[in-house]
């Protein structure tokens, strides 16, 4: 092989290597391209939202506020009503699903008795019954 052949081989090699290079410089370039787009949809003071938090005015904060001056867990009915919404089916398991999403993380809502939600941070408890009589189970 003469010099010529082997210096032609190693300058394609390394045109190849460029070319890669351009290829991994072009996918980076758009990456960061895609980064500050993202960048630019964000308010310039990002507000930090709390993964436990309810956005304001939205319905489920509406909840937490009529439970909260009620002062005791609400039947759903009531608070469809307390939200100024038809009592439906439709209405009744769309709001239920809601709640009960946070009721599983247990976030936000508790949900003490069948179809009645209250909130975690007023510790409502549910009422039991009475303890039984000193002599409960004594034969005589």
């Amino acid at each position: 092989m003469s010099l010529r052949s082997e210096l032609e081989k190693k300058i394609e090699k390394k045109q190849q290597e460029i070319a890669g290079y351009d290829r991994s410089r072009a996918e980076a370039e758009s990456y960061l391209k895609a980064l500050q787009d993202m960048l630019k949809m964000l308010p310039k003071e990002a507000v930090e939202v709390k993964a436990d938090t309810l956005r304001q005015g939205s319905e489920l904060s509406r909840v937490r506020d009529l439970i909260l001056s009620a002062g005791k867990p609400l039947l759903i009915a009531v608070i469809l009503e307390g939200l100024g919404k038809e009592k439906t089916k439709g209405n009744k398991l769309s709001l239920a699903g809601s709640l009960s999403s946070y009721v599983r993380k247990h976030k936000i809502f508790t949900r003490p008795y069948p179809n009645t939600f209250g909130l975690l941070e007023t510790s409502f408890k549910k009422e039991r019954s009475p303890a039984p009589p000193p002599d409960f189970g004594i034969f005589k």
